[in-house]
Protein backbone atom coordinates (compact mmCIF):
# COMPACT_ATOMS: atom_id res chain seq x y z
CA UNK A 1 0.00 0.00 0.00
CA UNK A 2 0.87 3.30 -0.51
CA UNK A 3 -0.08 7.17 -0.37
CA UNK A 4 -2.90 7.59 2.15
CA UNK A 5 -3.59 4.95 5.04
CA UNK A 6 -6.11 2.29 4.79
CA UNK A 7 -8.70 2.78 7.48
CA UNK A 8 -9.63 -0.09 9.39
CA UNK A 9 -12.78 0.34 11.56
CA UNK A 10 -12.35 -1.99 14.65
CA UNK A 11 -15.61 -3.20 15.63
CA UNK A 12 -18.08 -5.64 15.14
CA UNK A 13 -21.44 -5.18 16.67
CA UNK A 14 -24.78 -6.95 16.87
CA UNK A 15 -27.62 -6.44 14.99
CA UNK A 16 -29.76 -3.38 15.75
CA UNK A 17 -26.71 -1.59 17.71
CA UNK A 18 -25.29 1.69 16.36
CA UNK A 19 -21.95 3.22 16.96
CA UNK A 20 -21.69 5.83 20.48
CA UNK A 21 -22.51 9.68 19.26
CA UNK A 22 -19.08 11.37 17.95
CA UNK A 23 -16.83 10.78 15.42
CA UNK A 24 -14.98 7.40 15.88
CA UNK A 25 -11.38 7.74 17.52
CA UNK A 26 -7.89 6.43 15.50
CA UNK A 27 -4.33 5.68 15.67
CA UNK A 28 -2.25 4.86 12.95
CA UNK A 29 -0.44 1.98 12.74
CA UNK A 30 2.18 1.98 9.79
CA UNK A 31 0.20 1.93 6.53
CA UNK A 32 -3.34 1.55 8.31
CA UNK A 33 -5.59 4.25 10.18
CA UNK A 34 -7.17 2.03 12.75
CA UNK A 35 -10.67 3.41 13.50
CA UNK A 36 -12.85 2.47 16.62
CA UNK A 37 -16.15 3.91 19.00
CA UNK A 38 -15.80 6.06 21.35
CA UNK A 39 -17.68 3.68 23.64
CA UNK A 40 -19.07 4.97 26.85
CA UNK A 41 -19.96 2.81 29.46
CA UNK A 42 -23.79 3.82 28.83
CA UNK A 43 -22.79 2.41 25.19
CA UNK A 44 -21.39 -0.85 26.34
CA UNK A 45 -24.26 -1.68 28.90
CA UNK A 46 -26.53 -0.90 25.20
CA UNK A 47 -23.77 -3.89 23.18
CA UNK A 48 -24.28 -6.19 26.06
CA UNK A 49 -28.29 -6.37 26.14
CA UNK A 50 -27.80 -6.99 22.97
CA UNK A 51 -25.91 -9.79 23.33
CA UNK A 52 -27.69 -11.05 26.07
CA UNK A 53 -31.00 -10.90 23.79
CA UNK A 54 -29.66 -13.25 21.29
CA UNK A 55 -28.57 -16.18 24.10
CA UNK A 56 -31.96 -17.69 23.15
CA UNK A 57 -31.64 -18.63 19.89
CA UNK A 58 -28.32 -19.76 21.01
CA UNK A 59 -29.25 -21.96 23.36
CA UNK A 60 -31.47 -24.07 20.52
CA UNK A 61 -28.54 -24.57 18.19
CA UNK A 62 -26.68 -27.51 18.57
CA UNK A 63 -23.11 -27.49 19.49
CA UNK A 64 -22.91 -29.46 16.68
CA UNK A 65 -24.00 -27.14 14.14
CA UNK A 66 -22.19 -24.27 15.80
CA UNK A 67 -19.18 -25.82 15.44
CA UNK A 68 -20.03 -26.39 11.15
CA UNK A 69 -21.15 -22.75 11.35
CA UNK A 70 -17.70 -21.86 12.94
CA UNK A 71 -15.95 -23.93 10.50
CA UNK A 72 -17.13 -22.58 7.16
CA UNK A 73 -16.12 -19.10 8.13
CA UNK A 74 -13.00 -20.36 9.71
CA UNK A 75 -11.67 -21.61 6.51
CA UNK A 76 -11.84 -19.02 4.88
CA UNK A 77 -9.28 -17.59 6.18
CA UNK A 78 -6.99 -20.76 4.53
CA UNK A 79 -8.63 -20.35 1.23
CA UNK A 80 -6.09 -18.68 -1.01
CA UNK A 81 -8.67 -17.17 -3.32
CA UNK A 82 -10.88 -16.14 -0.40
CA UNK A 83 -11.45 -12.32 -0.26
CA UNK A 84 -11.38 -12.61 3.36
CA UNK A 85 -7.86 -13.71 3.62
CA UNK A 86 -6.96 -11.08 1.20
CA UNK A 87 -8.16 -8.52 3.68
CA UNK A 88 -6.50 -10.47 6.83
CA UNK A 89 -2.90 -10.67 4.61
CA UNK A 90 -3.12 -7.23 3.63
CA UNK A 91 -4.10 -5.59 7.18
CA UNK A 92 -2.15 -7.60 9.62
CA UNK A 93 1.72 -6.68 8.59
CA UNK A 94 1.32 -3.16 9.47
CA UNK A 95 -1.65 -3.51 12.32
CA UNK A 96 0.81 -6.78 13.98
CA UNK A 97 4.11 -5.71 13.59
CA UNK A 98 4.83 -9.15 11.74
CA UNK A 99 6.41 -9.31 8.65
CA UNK A 100 4.40 -9.79 4.97
CA UNK A 101 5.90 -13.34 5.53
CA UNK A 102 5.81 -13.94 8.71
CA UNK A 103 2.22 -12.66 8.99
CA UNK A 104 0.96 -15.51 6.37
CA UNK A 105 2.20 -18.11 8.47
CA UNK A 106 0.60 -16.87 11.62
CA UNK A 107 -2.31 -16.92 9.47
CA UNK A 108 -2.07 -20.69 8.58
CA UNK A 109 -0.93 -21.56 11.05
CA UNK A 110 -3.88 -20.28 13.53
CA UNK A 111 -6.82 -20.62 11.24
CA UNK A 112 -5.75 -24.43 10.64
CA UNK A 113 -7.75 -24.25 14.04
CA UNK A 114 -10.74 -22.51 13.16
CA UNK A 115 -11.66 -25.47 10.74
CA UNK A 116 -14.97 -27.30 11.06
CA UNK A 117 -13.14 -30.41 11.61
CA UNK A 118 -10.65 -29.00 14.74
CA UNK A 119 -13.71 -27.22 16.29
CA UNK A 120 -15.58 -30.65 16.16
CA UNK A 121 -12.61 -32.45 17.38
CA UNK A 122 -12.44 -29.60 20.42
CA UNK A 123 -15.75 -30.39 21.41
CA UNK A 124 -15.35 -34.45 20.80
CA UNK A 125 -12.19 -33.52 23.37
CA UNK A 126 -14.16 -31.88 25.83
CA UNK A 127 -18.11 -32.10 25.71
CA UNK A 128 -19.35 -35.20 24.70
CA UNK A 129 -19.03 -33.98 20.96
CA UNK A 130 -21.17 -31.21 22.07
CA UNK A 131 -24.00 -33.48 22.88
CA UNK A 132 -23.51 -32.33 26.75
CA UNK A 133 -24.03 -28.50 26.12
CA UNK A 134 -27.16 -29.92 24.29
CA UNK A 135 -28.98 -31.48 27.40
CA UNK A 136 -28.49 -33.83 29.90
CA UNK A 137 -26.39 -36.89 29.37
CA UNK A 138 -25.87 -39.97 31.44
CA UNK A 139 -23.15 -39.28 34.18
CA UNK A 140 -20.69 -41.89 35.34
CA UNK A 141 -21.25 -45.85 34.72
CA UNK A 142 -23.61 -46.84 37.69
CA UNK A 143 -24.82 -43.46 38.78
CA UNK A 144 -28.55 -42.31 38.45
CA UNK A 145 -27.11 -38.93 38.33
CA UNK A 146 -27.25 -37.02 34.53
CA UNK A 147 -24.98 -33.91 34.07
CA UNK A 148 -25.08 -31.25 31.29
CA UNK A 149 -22.29 -28.09 30.65
CA UNK A 150 -24.06 -24.74 30.11
CA UNK A 151 -22.21 -22.20 28.43
CA UNK A 152 -21.91 -18.66 29.88
CA UNK A 153 -25.07 -16.31 30.05
CA UNK A 154 -22.25 -13.45 28.80
CA UNK A 155 -18.32 -14.00 28.35
CA UNK A 156 -16.09 -10.80 28.45
CA UNK A 157 -12.75 -10.97 27.22
CA UNK A 158 -10.02 -9.39 27.24
CA UNK A 159 -7.06 -9.72 25.13
CA UNK A 160 -3.46 -8.39 24.87
CA UNK A 161 -2.63 -7.90 21.32
CA UNK A 162 0.98 -9.80 21.38
CA UNK A 163 -0.04 -12.24 19.21
CA UNK A 164 -2.53 -12.09 16.21
CA UNK A 165 -5.08 -14.77 16.43
CA UNK A 166 -5.77 -15.11 19.62
CA UNK A 167 -8.72 -12.81 19.88
CA UNK A 168 -10.38 -14.69 17.13
CA UNK A 169 -9.48 -17.81 18.73
CA UNK A 170 -11.43 -16.89 22.24
CA UNK A 171 -14.56 -15.57 20.40
CA UNK A 172 -14.55 -19.09 18.91
CA UNK A 173 -14.62 -21.05 22.14
CA UNK A 174 -17.03 -18.96 23.66
CA UNK A 175 -19.23 -19.02 21.07
CA UNK A 176 -18.74 -23.40 20.81
CA UNK A 177 -20.52 -23.73 24.45
CA UNK A 178 -23.26 -21.05 23.26
CA UNK A 179 -21.85 -18.13 25.09
CA UNK A 180 -22.78 -14.56 24.18
CA UNK A 181 -19.75 -13.10 23.98
CA UNK A 182 -17.93 -9.01 24.23
CA UNK A 183 -14.29 -9.09 22.83
CA UNK A 184 -11.81 -5.73 23.25
CA UNK A 185 -9.15 -7.13 21.30
CA UNK A 186 -5.60 -6.11 22.42
CA UNK A 187 -3.59 -3.70 19.81
CA UNK A 188 -2.00 -5.66 17.11
CA UNK A 189 -4.77 -8.15 17.49
CA UNK A 190 -8.02 -6.31 16.44
CA UNK A 191 -8.34 -7.34 13.32
CA UNK A 192 -8.84 -11.12 12.83
CA UNK A 193 -11.75 -11.24 15.17
CA UNK A 194 -13.34 -8.39 13.82
CA UNK A 195 -13.08 -9.87 10.16
CA UNK A 196 -14.18 -13.25 11.79
CA UNK A 197 -17.33 -12.05 12.80
CA UNK A 198 -18.02 -9.83 9.93
CA UNK A 199 -17.74 -12.97 7.81
CA UNK A 200 -19.57 -15.02 10.81
CA UNK A 201 -22.74 -12.28 9.35
CA UNK A 202 -22.26 -13.11 6.21
CA UNK A 203 -23.16 -17.03 6.60
CA UNK A 204 -25.19 -16.86 10.10
CA UNK A 205 -26.42 -13.38 10.93
CA UNK A 206 -28.34 -14.84 14.27
CA UNK A 207 -25.09 -16.02 15.59
CA UNK A 208 -23.53 -13.27 14.81
CA UNK A 209 -25.75 -11.39 17.12
CA UNK A 210 -24.23 -13.39 19.89
CA UNK A 211 -20.51 -11.84 19.30
CA UNK A 212 -19.65 -8.13 19.04
CA UNK A 213 -15.94 -7.10 18.77
CA UNK A 214 -14.63 -3.72 20.01
CA UNK A 215 -11.23 -2.18 20.69
CA UNK A 216 -10.43 0.67 22.92
CA UNK A 217 -7.62 1.41 24.72
CA UNK A 218 -6.13 -0.35 27.31
CA UNK A 219 -6.55 1.07 30.73
CA UNK A 220 -9.68 2.23 30.24
CA UNK A 221 -11.04 1.33 33.92
CA UNK A 222 -14.70 2.78 33.27
CA UNK A 223 -15.11 1.29 30.23
CA UNK A 224 -13.75 -2.12 31.56
CA UNK A 225 -15.72 -2.38 34.51
CA UNK A 226 -18.87 -1.99 33.07
CA UNK A 227 -17.82 -4.45 30.21
CA UNK A 228 -16.96 -6.99 32.94
CA UNK A 229 -19.91 -6.09 35.27
CA UNK A 230 -22.61 -7.88 33.62
CA UNK A 231 -20.90 -11.10 33.01
CA UNK A 232 -20.65 -14.43 34.68
CA UNK A 233 -17.48 -15.33 32.79
CA UNK A 234 -14.41 -13.30 32.37
CA UNK A 235 -11.30 -14.05 30.16
CA UNK A 236 -8.45 -12.11 30.48
CA UNK A 237 -5.14 -12.15 28.64
CA UNK A 238 -1.49 -9.98 29.72
CA UNK A 239 1.20 -9.31 31.42
CA UNK A 240 0.39 -9.90 35.29
CA UNK A 241 -0.07 -5.92 35.93
CA UNK A 242 -3.36 -5.98 33.24
CA UNK A 243 -4.30 -9.77 34.65
CA UNK A 244 -4.92 -8.40 38.32
CA UNK A 245 -6.39 -4.92 37.19
CA UNK A 246 -9.34 -6.67 35.45
CA UNK A 247 -9.65 -9.43 38.23
CA UNK A 248 -9.89 -6.12 40.70
CA UNK A 249 -12.68 -5.20 38.17
CA UNK A 250 -14.57 -8.51 37.99
CA UNK A 251 -17.78 -9.23 40.09
CA UNK A 252 -17.14 -11.55 42.50
CA UNK A 253 -19.76 -13.56 41.24
CA UNK A 254 -18.32 -14.34 37.97
CA UNK A 255 -15.46 -16.77 36.88
CA UNK A 256 -12.58 -15.58 36.39
CA UNK A 257 -10.12 -17.13 33.43
CA UNK A 258 -6.48 -16.07 33.62
CA UNK A 259 -4.25 -16.43 31.15
CA UNK A 260 -1.39 -13.99 32.48
CA UNK A 261 2.56 -13.52 31.80
CA UNK A 262 4.31 -17.16 30.84
CA UNK A 263 7.99 -18.42 30.50
CA UNK A 264 8.82 -21.31 28.30
CA UNK A 265 11.74 -22.78 27.05
CA UNK A 266 13.51 -25.94 25.63
CA UNK A 267 15.69 -28.61 25.89
CA UNK A 268 18.24 -30.74 23.58
CA UNK A 269 19.54 -34.00 24.93
CA UNK A 270 22.67 -35.98 24.00
CA UNK A 271 20.99 -37.79 21.15
CA UNK A 272 20.00 -34.67 19.23
CA UNK A 273 24.05 -33.94 19.39
CA UNK A 274 24.98 -35.77 16.66
CA UNK A 275 26.44 -34.59 13.08
CA UNK A 276 23.80 -36.61 11.06
CA UNK A 277 20.97 -34.54 13.60
CA UNK A 278 22.27 -31.57 14.80
CA UNK A 279 21.79 -29.03 11.75
CA UNK A 280 17.91 -29.81 11.62
CA UNK A 281 17.46 -29.83 15.29
CA UNK A 282 18.82 -26.80 14.93
CA UNK A 283 16.37 -25.49 12.12
CA UNK A 284 13.49 -26.52 14.70
CA UNK A 285 14.83 -25.25 17.25
CA UNK A 286 14.95 -21.99 15.43
CA UNK A 287 11.31 -21.98 13.94
CA UNK A 288 9.75 -22.28 17.61
CA UNK A 289 11.17 -19.63 18.72
CA UNK A 290 11.33 -17.06 16.31
CA UNK A 291 7.50 -17.99 15.30
CA UNK A 292 5.10 -14.85 16.64
CA UNK A 293 8.82 -12.78 16.49
CA UNK A 294 9.45 -14.46 20.25
CA UNK A 295 6.26 -12.68 21.66
CA UNK A 296 4.01 -16.08 21.93
CA UNK A 297 3.81 -17.58 25.47
CA UNK A 298 5.06 -20.33 23.97
CA UNK A 299 7.74 -19.06 22.58
CA UNK A 300 10.99 -20.66 23.90
CA UNK A 301 13.45 -18.14 25.39
CA UNK A 302 16.22 -20.02 26.69
CA UNK A 303 17.69 -23.66 25.62
CA UNK A 304 19.34 -25.92 27.90
CA UNK A 305 21.69 -28.02 25.99
CA UNK A 306 23.22 -30.92 27.70
CA UNK A 307 26.52 -31.85 28.07
CA UNK A 308 28.31 -34.60 27.00
CA UNK A 309 27.18 -35.20 23.05
CA UNK A 310 29.39 -35.40 20.12
CA UNK A 311 28.28 -31.55 20.21
CA UNK A 312 28.94 -29.90 22.67
CA UNK A 313 26.26 -26.83 23.66
CA UNK A 314 28.61 -23.55 22.51
CA UNK A 315 28.47 -26.05 19.11
CA UNK A 316 25.11 -26.38 19.22
CA UNK A 317 24.65 -22.32 19.93
CA UNK A 318 27.06 -21.52 16.74
CA UNK A 319 24.47 -23.85 14.98
CA UNK A 320 21.22 -22.15 16.39
CA UNK A 321 22.73 -18.90 15.22
CA UNK A 322 23.19 -20.33 11.47
CA UNK A 323 19.58 -21.55 11.63
CA UNK A 324 18.27 -18.14 12.62
CA UNK A 325 19.97 -16.56 10.27
CA UNK A 326 18.58 -18.92 7.17
CA UNK A 327 15.56 -18.22 8.43
CA UNK A 328 15.64 -14.77 7.98
CA UNK A 329 15.74 -14.56 4.90
CA UNK A 330 12.12 -16.76 4.70
CA UNK A 331 10.65 -15.38 7.58
CA UNK A 332 11.98 -12.33 8.38
CA UNK A 333 11.08 -10.72 11.74
CA UNK A 334 10.01 -7.16 12.09
CA UNK A 335 10.64 -4.04 12.84
CA UNK A 336 10.84 -3.16 16.82
CA UNK A 337 9.41 0.07 18.16
CA UNK A 338 11.68 2.31 20.42
CA UNK A 339 11.60 0.80 23.26
CA UNK A 340 12.30 -3.25 21.77
CA UNK A 341 14.97 -1.26 19.98
CA UNK A 342 16.64 -0.06 22.93
CA UNK A 343 16.33 -2.62 24.83
CA UNK A 344 17.73 -4.92 22.27
CA UNK A 345 20.92 -2.48 22.22
CA UNK A 346 21.34 -2.81 26.01
CA UNK A 347 21.35 -6.73 26.15
CA UNK A 348 23.76 -6.91 23.26
CA UNK A 349 25.86 -4.29 24.98
CA UNK A 350 25.78 -6.08 28.17
CA UNK A 351 26.42 -9.81 26.72
CA UNK A 352 29.29 -8.42 24.62
CA UNK A 353 31.23 -6.51 27.74
CA UNK A 354 30.71 -10.28 29.50
CA UNK A 355 31.93 -11.96 26.79
CA UNK A 356 35.03 -9.68 26.64
CA UNK A 357 35.49 -10.19 30.16
CA UNK A 358 36.48 -13.84 29.67
CA UNK A 359 33.46 -14.80 31.62
CA UNK A 360 32.51 -17.41 28.61
CA UNK A 361 29.71 -15.54 27.21
CA UNK A 362 30.00 -15.87 23.82
CA UNK A 363 27.04 -13.43 21.41
CA UNK A 364 25.85 -13.67 17.75
CA UNK A 365 23.31 -11.65 16.79
CA UNK A 366 21.76 -10.61 12.96
CA UNK A 367 23.03 -6.72 13.09
CA UNK A 368 19.78 -4.83 11.87
CA UNK A 369 17.77 -8.44 12.46
CA UNK A 370 17.08 -8.97 16.31
CA UNK A 371 17.81 -12.99 15.94
CA UNK A 372 21.02 -12.77 18.84
CA UNK A 373 21.73 -16.01 20.43
CA UNK A 374 23.73 -15.89 23.49
CA UNK A 375 25.90 -18.68 24.70
CA UNK A 376 26.02 -18.03 28.32
CA UNK A 377 27.76 -20.96 31.13
CA UNK A 378 25.56 -19.63 34.22
CA UNK A 379 23.23 -22.37 34.39
CA UNK A 380 20.42 -20.39 36.23
CA UNK A 381 17.36 -19.86 33.94
CA UNK A 382 17.16 -15.76 32.84
CA UNK A 383 13.98 -15.18 29.92
CA UNK A 384 14.96 -12.10 27.47
CA UNK A 385 11.56 -11.08 26.28
CA UNK A 386 12.33 -8.73 23.16
CA UNK A 387 12.67 -9.98 19.28
CA UNK A 388 14.15 -12.88 18.39
CA UNK A 389 16.84 -13.54 21.47
CA UNK A 390 17.88 -16.83 22.81
CA UNK A 391 20.16 -17.71 25.70
CA UNK A 392 21.63 -21.16 25.22
CA UNK A 393 22.85 -22.33 28.37
CA UNK A 394 24.88 -25.93 28.79
CA UNK A 395 23.52 -28.52 31.49
CA UNK A 396 24.99 -31.49 32.58
CA UNK A 397 22.07 -33.91 32.82
CA UNK A 398 18.38 -32.49 31.36
CA UNK A 399 17.31 -33.76 34.88
CA UNK A 400 18.42 -31.06 36.43
CA UNK A 401 16.06 -28.27 34.63
CA UNK A 402 13.22 -28.77 36.40
CA UNK A 403 15.20 -27.88 39.62
CA UNK A 404 16.70 -24.38 37.29
CA UNK A 405 13.27 -23.56 36.46
CA UNK A 406 11.35 -24.10 39.85
CA UNK A 407 11.95 -20.14 40.80
CA UNK A 408 9.66 -19.28 37.77
CA UNK A 409 6.72 -22.24 38.43
CA UNK A 410 4.54 -19.84 38.72
CA UNK A 411 4.68 -18.39 35.28
CA UNK A 412 6.09 -21.92 33.59
CA UNK A 413 4.58 -23.15 30.15
CA UNK A 414 5.77 -25.02 27.43
CA UNK A 415 8.89 -27.12 26.95
CA UNK A 416 10.10 -27.74 23.82
CA UNK A 417 12.12 -31.19 23.53
CA UNK A 418 14.76 -33.30 21.39
CA UNK A 419 16.75 -35.96 21.93
CA UNK A 420 16.02 -37.05 25.34
CA UNK A 421 14.93 -40.55 23.98
CA UNK A 422 14.06 -42.50 26.78
CA UNK A 423 14.03 -39.96 29.04
CA UNK A 424 11.40 -37.94 28.31
CA UNK A 425 8.93 -38.88 30.26
CA UNK A 426 10.56 -39.00 33.65
CA UNK A 427 11.87 -35.49 32.48
CA UNK A 428 8.42 -34.62 31.75
CA UNK A 429 6.97 -36.11 34.96
CA UNK A 430 9.31 -33.38 36.92
CA UNK A 431 8.70 -30.56 34.75
CA UNK A 432 4.92 -31.01 35.18
CA UNK A 433 5.54 -31.37 38.91
CA UNK A 434 7.37 -28.11 38.86
CA UNK A 435 4.88 -26.19 36.92
CA UNK A 436 5.21 -26.76 33.22
CA UNK A 437 2.22 -27.58 31.54
CA UNK A 438 3.13 -28.58 28.33
CA UNK A 439 6.20 -30.94 26.57
CA UNK A 440 6.33 -30.67 23.01
CA UNK A 441 8.72 -31.33 20.13
CA UNK A 442 9.96 -28.07 18.96
CA UNK A 443 8.49 -28.91 15.37
CA UNK A 444 4.75 -28.96 17.40
CA UNK A 445 5.58 -25.71 19.91
CA UNK A 446 4.14 -22.70 18.31
CA UNK A 447 0.98 -24.52 17.63
CA UNK A 448 -0.39 -26.17 20.47
CA UNK A 449 -3.39 -28.70 18.81
CA UNK A 450 -7.38 -26.74 19.95
CA UNK A 451 -8.00 -28.93 22.45
CA UNK A 452 -4.32 -28.71 24.74
CA UNK A 453 -4.70 -28.08 28.47
CA UNK A 454 -4.40 -24.32 28.03
CA UNK A 455 -2.28 -23.27 30.97
CA UNK A 456 -3.29 -26.62 32.75
CA UNK A 457 -7.47 -26.40 32.28
CA UNK A 458 -9.13 -27.09 29.08
CA UNK A 459 -10.44 -24.45 27.19
CA UNK A 460 -14.10 -25.02 26.97
CA UNK A 461 -14.24 -26.11 30.80
CA UNK A 462 -12.86 -23.51 31.89
CA UNK A 463 -15.89 -21.40 30.48
CA UNK A 464 -18.52 -23.56 31.56
CA UNK A 465 -20.65 -24.48 34.68
CA UNK A 466 -22.12 -27.84 35.01
CA UNK A 467 -25.57 -28.80 36.29
CA UNK A 468 -26.20 -32.46 37.78
CA UNK A 469 -29.91 -33.98 37.57
CA UNK A 470 -30.47 -36.24 39.91
CA UNK A 471 -33.76 -36.77 40.25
Amino acid sequence: MSGRPRSFDAWALPTGVALPGGAPLQYESGTVRVRYPAATPEWIRRVEEALAEARTGLMERRASEVAAILGRVGERFLDEGDPLRAAALELLPATSGLSVPMAAAVLDGMAADWTAERLQALLDAEMDGGAVLDGFLPGRKGERRRVRAVGPRLCAQVVSGSVPGVGATAVLRSLLVKGPTLLKPGRGDEVLPVLLVRALREEDPELADAAAVVYWPGGSEALEREALRGADVVTAYGDNEAVESLRGCSPVTARFVAYHHRLSLGIVGRAALVPRRVERVAAEVAGSLAFFDQRGCVSPQVIYVVEGGEIEPRGFAARLADALAALETRLPGGELDAREASTLHQLRGTAEMLAASGSGVEIRHGGDASWTVIFDPAPAFAPACVGRVVRVKPVADAARVPGLVAPFAAHLQTVGVAGLGAHTESVAEALARTGVTRVAAFTDVPFPSPWWHHDGSGPLSALVRWADLEA
